[in-house]
């Protein structure tokens, strides 16, 4: 059963990474919606947050709303289209950092299974062999803490949970997460998008951002 409790979005000023003439870098933090949810009280977002300052600012892409860590925001339509299709061409490179369950064996490899709505108890995901769409993750063992292990993944592929639902199916769930492992395993969901890098719409210069986890 996914979690069904009161949306309280932190308190706070945004922490701005980057900002030019054609897009910003944002630290998103934990437990606030990326973008407006179904509802009065779900309208306060990262997304209406930046826009009091970015007007113009669109959104790209999405961080779910218990993971923290970077989002790029287009500013204008020309720069969304440019954007919106480097991700779809998987040319953005993002990497994340989860504290996982247990300690993976190997301690770095890949997790290539389909995902598919679950549709009867959405918004859950699923893996499905027969209608799942092709899902790759990689991960590499960072380091250890007591029982559970730090991780680094890199979502090849960006299905909706994906990193969530594939750390749970190979018996390492992120702790913290209410969706597919125990939320009391953690006071938060340990998933953290901490790198982005990425070619410049205009310029064509390398861009490579970094916002380290708290945890």
């Amino acid at each position: 059963m996914f979690d069904s409790s009161a949306y309280l979005p932190p308190a706070g000023n945004l922490e701005l990474i980057f900002s030019d003439d054609s897009l910003v870098v944002v630290n998103k933090p934990a437990g606030l919606l990326a973008v407006p949810g179904r509802g009065a009280d779900k309208q306060d977002c990262l997304a209406t947050r930046l826009q009091a300052t970015f007007p113009d600012a669109l959104v790209v892409h999405r961080l779910d709303m218990a993971t923290s860590g970077l989002m790029v925001f287009a500013r204008g339509p020309e720069i969304h289209r440019r954007l919106s299709s480097a991700f779809r061409e998987r040319t953005i490179e993002k990497r994340y950092e989860a504290v996982v369950r247990g300690k993976l064996d190997p301690e770095s490899g890949e997790v290539s299974l389909p995902i598919a709505v679950d549709w009867p108890n959405r918004p859950l995901r699923k893996i499905d062999d027969v209608s799942g769409k092709p899902s790759l993750t990689r991960y590499r063992t960072l380091g250890f803490m007591g029982d559970s292990a730090r991780v680094e993944l890199e979502p090849i592929t960006g299905r909706t949970h994906q990193l969530r639902l594939h750390m749970a199916a190979i018996g390492h769930p992120i702790l913290g997460d209410a969706l597919y492992g125990e939320a009391a395993s953690s006071p938060r969901l340990m998933l953290h998008a901490i790198s982005l890098r990425f070619i410049h719409p205009l310029t064509g210069k390398q861009l490579n951002f970094n916002c380290e986890s708290l945890f």
